[in-house]
């Protein structure tokens, strides 16, 4: 063999190793390509966690509003399951609902996330209940109080506070408390209100004129979180809140005269959404 086909022989030979080399490495990078794991997926939205409230000393402190002077509540003194807090919602009702629980004496402001803030209440006693689903049509801070004619007739030392004497202006002393929202089916005002009250102790019980009472604190916070036209359910199973409500009794006593004339108000709800609130 001559010098140039010995030369010619290792050029091929080079080449055809070379040729080889690349063809194996492209087919390990084929396998790579077509065994490794496919486009990550990006992680599901986050469930919305509700902040949390603050400690029960700053959120029953004493507290200056509208030019008065609210005292500090005992809380220490009250049953912890009354006390504003963050709950599990028991109710399956959409976010910005406000669900009344008569037999627990809990409100439920329905949060997202399935959760509720609570609140212990004060309801009326035997006689004076009042269940049903109404819509929030009407708010006021530190509410004028009009006890209705039915009211002073039970309870005659009332009247220098009746329509015609121009009712008992917001104060300390107001049984409307600090904040009132007023309730109403359609058009109707139904006379009955979330309202707030002085008297702590009630909470928990069944011993007011009808409406629904919170202390002082609360009302102010829930007055805070909840806009016009609010979903009201006020039923004596938490659970199943629209049934219960169904077949509810709508009347009740009154707790005032009703809405003064020339009132602006909110207007009717027509669906609940998650942008209520």
């Amino acid at each position: 063999m001559s010098i140039a086909e010995i030369e010619s022989y290792r050029l091929s030979r080079r080449g055809f190793l070379n040729a080889a080399a690349l063809g194996a490495a492209s087919i390990a990078v084929s396998a790579c390509a077509t065994t490794g794991p496919g486009p990550v997926e990006p992680p599901p939205p986050p469930t919305y966690v509700e902040p949390p409230l603050a400690d029960y000393a700053s959120m029953y402190a004493a507290v200056s509003d509208g030019g008065f002077d609210l005292p500090a509540i005992p809380f220490d003194r009250i049953d912890p399951q009354f006390l504003r807090q963050i709950v599990p919602d028991p109710t399956g009702q959409k976010p910005g609902t406000i669900v009344v629980d008569t037999t627990g004496h809990f409100l439920y402001l329905v949060r997202p996330g399935g959760q509720a803030i609570r609140y212990g209440v004060g309801l009326g006693r035997a006689g004076f209940e009042w269940s049903g689903d109404a819509v929030v049509q009407w708010k006021q801070k530190w509410p004028k109080w009009t006890p209705p004619d039915e009211m002073i007739a039970r309870q005659p030392e009332l009247k220098p506070y009746s329509a015609d004497n121009g009712g008992m202006p917001g104060g300390l002393k107001n049984p409307l408390g600090a904040r009132a929202l007023y309730l109403f089916q359609g058009n109707v005002d139904t006379l009955y209100r979330l309202h707030g009250s002085p008297e702590w102790k009630s909470i928990g019980k069944s011993v007011s004129s009808g409406c629904v009472r919170l202390m002082n604190q609360d009302i102010i916070d829930l007055y805070d979180r909840v806009p016009s036209k609010t979903p009201v359910i006020v039923t004596s199973d938490a659970s199943q809140p629209m049934a219960a409500a169904a077949t509810a009794n709508h009347k009740a006593i009154p707790i005032d005269a009703g809405v003064p004339d020339g009132s602006v108000l909110l207007g009717p709800v027509k669906a609940v959404t998650n942008a209520i609130f």
